[in-house]
């Protein structure tokens, strides 16, 4: 697997995303920016990281009340997203975490949600690389 090193921002699912990114970034007194699909927005903070604004798969069920924020682990490749993404989370699997779904291929990358060993949500996200990276070479 040639990925870049995993960043760490915060999903947040919401039923109007652009609003609510307009809403945090006020309050963080940040600017609003469009993520990788119409339903996703980002909103920079102030201390480094972001907090990614979006509205779940109408394929998925809505998280349950008390479990829409969630942590982001997102590496980019310039390989195949969902086989880099596969291998990622045998690693997790081997390190205590589960799965309860497979890897799935979306428009703007491959995703999946995993839970650590206290069974707290957390999302994978493997994207695909717009210039070869360095590492990757």
């Amino acid at each position: 697997m040639h990925s870049s090193k995993p960043s760490v921002s915060w999903v947040l699912a919401a039923r109007d995303p652009h609003k609510l990114a307009n809403f945090y970034a006020g309050l963080l007194q940040t600017e609003a920016q469009t993520g990788l699909a119409d339903h996703h927005w980002i909103v920079p903070l102030p201390s480094g990281g972001s907090l990614q604004i979006y509205t779940p798969s109408r394929h998925r069920p809505w998280p349950a009340s008390g479990a829409v924020l969630a942590p982001c682990l997102q590496r980019v490749t310039c390989h195949n997203p969902l086989e880099d993404l596969r291998c990622w989370r045998a690693e997790v699997l081997a390190m205590g975490g589960s799965s309860p779904e497979e890897p799935r291929q979306e428009s703007f990358g491959a995703e999946c949600w995993l839970t650590d060993p206290e069974g707290q949500r957390f999302l994978l996200l493997v994207t695909q690389a717009k210039e070869p990276t360095e590492e990757a070479m």
